[in-house]
């Protein structure tokens, strides 16, 4: 009697057909390919929630004109946010304290000492490994060039104005604020110097967000102070208000079509209905068959 062993028999394609469509057949199939490990039992596919995926970035659906307009235009607005609180006297942004403060001590000119400060930023972004975007360039621009008209047209459209006058201007100037910080962020072609500056420093001190904002705007409204810029109750109105507002305004798709951040939540994307009894007993009656015909497979080999 021949002692040699039969050669193993090639697993047979029918078992992956006999398989009902579905995870099932095509797990079954991957199983059967040659120098594949048999598995003991064929997995039930995982339900939702038991598998944490990443966050992608979303496809933004404007063109390269809507974007640049927006950006454009939403800095434009920014711009005039500032002179508004300026020219309310009530207190500037956070920011804004520290430019006046510059601007009087130093005798330069706002939109000068904007540039320069912007610069100054910047350089900080290249220690905590910032990369700029045409947004970064454009809000330097934009914001140091449109500074001086846009006080000098509110100077112009509100001469005089009186304590109602003032708080309006503040309080819309916060608001006109949010919109457009939302507006030109919401293109998602850089962010600002100041923008910049505090991400860097949450990703690599690794601090909240709101830590290392407040921290930042703590500093410069002190050192503003110490070198004369206008400090009021409108700077903190600005500081607990304007989050609100970007935040409601980031809800018009019109406007942000992706959010500030550009990515789509796992859960919108992942998220699957919760199996009934019904599933699960059809489910496991098709594992069983599964299991049969590997097994009678395994015998008629």
């Amino acid at each position: 009697m021949s002692t040699t062993a039969r050669p193993a028999r090639r697993p047979s394609r029918r078992l992956s057909r006999r398989l009902p469509r579905g995870p099932l057949r095509r797990q079954a199939a991957r199983s059967l390919r040659p120098g594949a490990p048999r598995a003991a039992s064929v997995a039930m596919p995982e339900t939702a929630g038991t598998t944490a995926t990443a966050a992608v970035p979303a496809a933004m659906p404007w063109g390269p004109v809507r974007r640049g307009t927006q950006l454009v235009l939403g800095l434009l607005a920014f711009t005039w946010s500032m002179a508004m609180m300026l020219h309310a006297g009530q207190g500037g942004m956070p920011w804004d304290v520290l430019h006046q403060g510059l601007v009087r001590s130093t005798g330069l000119g706002f939109g000068t000492v904007v540039a320069l400060t912007s610069v100054l930023v910047l350089l900080a972004w290249v220690p905590l490994r910032q990369r700029p975007g045409i947004g970064t360039v454009a809000n330097v621009a934009v914001i140091s060039l449109a500074i001086g008209p846009c006080l000098t047209f509110t100077a112009w459209l509100v001469p005089d104005p009186g304590p109602v006058a003032r708080i309006a201007l503040a309080v819309g100037g916060i608001v006109l604020n949010g919109v457009a910080t939302a507006a030109y962020i919401g293109v998602r072609l850089g962010p600002g110097p100041r923008d910049g500056l505090m991400t860097g420093l949450v990703q690599r001190s690794g601090a909240s967000v709101r830590l290392v904002r407040t921290g930042i705007e703590v500093v410069v409204v002190l050192a503003g102070i110490l070198l004369g810029g206008t400090f009021g109750w409108a700077t903190v109105a600005f500081a607990l208000g304007v989050g609100p507002v970007v935040q409601a305004t980031v809800r018009w798709r019109w406007l942000v079509p992706t959010g500030l951040t550009g990515t789509v939540a796992p859960a919108a994307r992942t998220a699957r209905p919760t199996p009934t009894d019904a599933d699960l007993a059809r489910r496991g009656r098709e594992i069983s068959r599964a299991l049969d015909t590997i097994s009678r497979e395994h015998r008629d080999g």
